[in-house]
Order: structure tokens, then C-alpha cells, then sequence
């Protein structure tokens, strides 16, 4: 018994991969070039001074996927946005932020 157990196990953990584990920063950051995320949050994801728009760097990858993802199915509101986000895959969801996630906050 304890020896299916660990194997049941074991195959789960391998057989897991999340969004985080297949994520591309550098396609994310093509992405956020192409899409025209720098026009708001900046090309380093700090945003300019002055403005309302959020620094994107830094922030944990987990919320940058919930903020778009729900941006994208309008429950989160802001029209701008709900434009931007509405043709991401989740593919690019997960590319953008562990680009958002890998770069350094502002100080």
C-alpha cells in the first residue's frame, strides 16, 4: 500500500507543470512592446511620474496572471484595459508576467 502511495505521489509531482514553470520573460517582454504596455506602464515597467497607470515591475507573477486574466473577462473594470487584455492568450498572460515578475521594482 505505502508503495502505490509513493508512487502515486511521485507522479504527481512530475506530472505537474503550472503556467509558471513554462513562462517565457523574454516573449513576454516582446509581448509588452508589441501590445503597447510601455506606453502606460513605461519600457521598464515603472510607470512615469505623474501618472495613475501602476508600476508593473516586480509584482508577483500570480497577480499580473489574476489582474489580466480578469481584465480580460471584464469582472475587473477599466476600459483601457479591458481593450488591452481582451486578445491575450493565456499563454501570454503567463509570458507577461514572469516578465513583469523578473524585473526589479522601483525603488
Amino acid at each position: 500500500m505505502r508503495r502505490y502511495l509513493y508512487i502515486i505521489v511521485v507522479s504527481l509531482l512530475f506530472g505537474y507543470q503550472s503556467d509558471a514553470f513554462s513562462a517565457d520573460p523574454e516573449a513576454g517582454k516582446q509581448l509588452s512592446q508589441s501590445k503597447g504596455c510601455v506606453g502606460c506602464h513605461g519600457s521598464k515597467a515603472i510607470s512615469p511620474e505623474g501618472t495613475s497607470y501602476p508600476n508593473l515591475a516586480g509584482q508577483k507573477a500570480a497577480y499580473v496572471e489574476k489582474a489580466l486574466k480578469a481584465y480580460r473577462d471584464k469582472s475587473r473594470q477599466a476600459p483601457l484595459m479591458n481593450g488591452m487584455a481582451g486578445g491575450l492568450s493565456d499563454e501570454d498572460i503567463a509570458n507577461l508576467a514572469a516578465y513583469y515578475s523578473s524585473l526589479k521594482p522601483c525603488p
